[in-house]
């Protein structure tokens, strides 16, 4: 979040949305009933370091990080907050004080601190004790939040087993020491909220959040036989399309599957934030695509598209809304449609915050669409929509100017169909997912050849030296490209007369 944000938050005075605490040098005693009452409710910003009027009175240097610290260890103690919520505090300066800004999503579940469960209203927290009230709040989640609706027939094994070790590593890329590293993988789906029981019917169970990022594909489609990812490239052939992605399958590997099709059909450039060269495409769209599968209403039977056209990319997703039109990014307040998918997104670090997405586009639009009248469109409504500007498709793109922070990356003119076929042709049993790979890799050596492999690293951003050097020797070992040169330090890699010709032939 930005700090403008947080002023702006510590200026509209507290309410239902927005609580003020002092914190001097520790955490104040009753600060978990404001994060217990405003997940119960609908989410809000609790700012550490104001008093009750906004007044900033600030977080005591030596104690920030220890606050801050005890904040994340909290949420995921169950004495204190349950189920936990792992909170994600941000410091900032302001006016020369540091103040702790702490983002609360609205849950899809019903949460207690110290055993009491604790709601809100404009006057601040309240118990709730009534049992028609603790009913209510229940029969609210229920209701509104689909991702919660428990199967108590799915058990644990019908989720796919090979994507723990994948989530672990994810996890610990994020966060080394991360608390959820030290559970098994059932603990694991417990602790993230993905099993839950309603204590107002007594069913428990694994929830529709636990089967769309674990289940295997069969159990999906038996219980939402609508659900499904259409992703097409209309460039050419604007009736029909250039090129398709028919996704059926769990979200973990639905994001991975999106995110390559972007990489392989959307142009790069990069950006140096300090000493950091960060591609646009990567930001932009991975919190497009994220915002795609995050927010998206599953009982509604509206597939979700991402459609790729030469000068933008249109997104739609079936949504549960909060309002309707345009979003004003100066003023939106971000709220989680899928709580505890936003939530389970945060832990891998494919979104970085609620409301991110949006933030993030806007902020870096400009740069990678390569004109300042380039504005994002998110549309709120049933079907929410989002359109994003991109560089001209198909058309040249400049190169990198001396002194700019922005590298423009490699576009590829050619017909993807016939790399494909050329690979298809050469390599004998690739995975998809490989091939794509050495696709993207081949195109940037047919778009300038004569490179050395550290410029198709850049270009191409698909990963390590290491990985680089082994798509570049399967291409080399298929006959498809070779090295010329007198030395490896003024040589360069080039198409073999072979893969052109069966290029031309495809």
């Amino acid at each position: 979040m930005s700090i403008n944000r947080v002023k702006h938050i510590l200026s509209k005075g507290e309410g239902i949305r927005i609580e003020y605490k002092k914190s001097r040098t520790a955490l104040p005693r009753n600060v978990f009933e404001s994060v217990c009452a405003m997940l119960n409710r609908n989410g809000g910003h609790i700012i550490l370091g104001a008093d009750d009027y906004g007044t900033i009175t600030g977080v005591d240097t030596n104690h920030l990080e220890q606050i801050k610290t005890n904040l994340v260890n909290l949420s995921n103690n169950p004495e204190k907050l349950n189920p936990p919520y792992i909170l994600f505090p941000q410091s900032y300066i302001i006016d020369g004080e540091h103040v702790i800004h702490i983002q609360i999503p609205s849950s899809s579940q019903v949460h207690k601190s110290a055993n009491v469960i604790y709601d809100r209203s404009n006057d601040g927290d309240f118990r709730v004790a009534e049992p028609h009230q603790i009913a209510e709040l229940y029969n609210s989640k229920r209701t509104h939040y689909t991702e919660g609706t428990i199967y108590e027939k799915v058990v644990f094994d019908d989720f796919k087993p090979e994507l723990f070790p994948l989530i672990r590593n994810l996890i610990k890329s994020n966060k080394a020491n991360h608390p959820w590293l030290a559970l098994t993988d059932e603990q694991l789906l417990q602790k993230a909220g993905l099993w839950k029981k309603d204590y107002t019917s007594g069913k428990e169970g694994y929830t529709l959040a636990a089967i769309l990022l674990f289940g295997k594909d069969n159990l999906i489609q038996h219980i939402l036989p609508h659900y499904k990812i259409d992703a097409l490239v209309r460039i050419q052939n604007t009736d029909r399309y250039d090129d398709r992605l028919y996704i059926q399958t769990n979200l973990i590997d639905a994001y991975k599957l999106l995110t390559e099709f972007a990489e392989k059909h959307l142009p790069d450039k990069f950006y140096t934030e300090g000493n950091q060269r960060k591609s646009l495409r990567a930001i932009i769209f991975r919190e497009i695509i994220a915002n795609i599968l995050v927010h998206r209403e599953y009982t509604n039977a509206h597939p979700a598209t991402f459609i790729i056209y030469n000068d933008r990319v249109e997104t739609e997703n079936a949504n549960n809304p909060q309002g309707k039109g345009l979003l004003d990014i100066a003023t939106f307040s971000a709220y989680p449609k899928n709580p505890l998918l936003a939530k389970f997104f945060i832990e891998l670090g494919w979104v970085d915050q609620l409301g991110s997405g949006v933030l993030n586009v806007n902020k870096f639009i400009k740069e990678y669409a390569g004109n300042e009248s380039n504005t994002p469109q998110f549309v709120e409504d049933t079907i929410f929509k989002t359109v994003i500007p991109t560089p001209i498709i198909g058309g040249a793109l400049s190169g990198s100017t001396t002194g700019s922070t922005i590298v423009t990356g490699t576009l590829v003119d050619g017909n993807d169909g016939a790399i494909d076929g050329a690979i298809d042709g050469a390599i004998d049993g690739v995975s998809s997912v490989n091939k794509n790979k050495l696709a993207k890799l081949l195109k940037a050596i047919l778009q300038e050849e004569g490179k050395r492999m550290p410029i198709y690293k850049e270009v191409t951003g698909l990963g390590s030296d290491r990985t680089m050097e082994r798509l570049i020797q399967q291409l080399r070992d298929a006959s498809l490209i070779e090295f010329k040169g007198e030395s490896p330090q003024t040589g360069g890699y080039f198409l073999t007369e072979q893969a052109k010709k069966n290029i031309n032939k495809n």
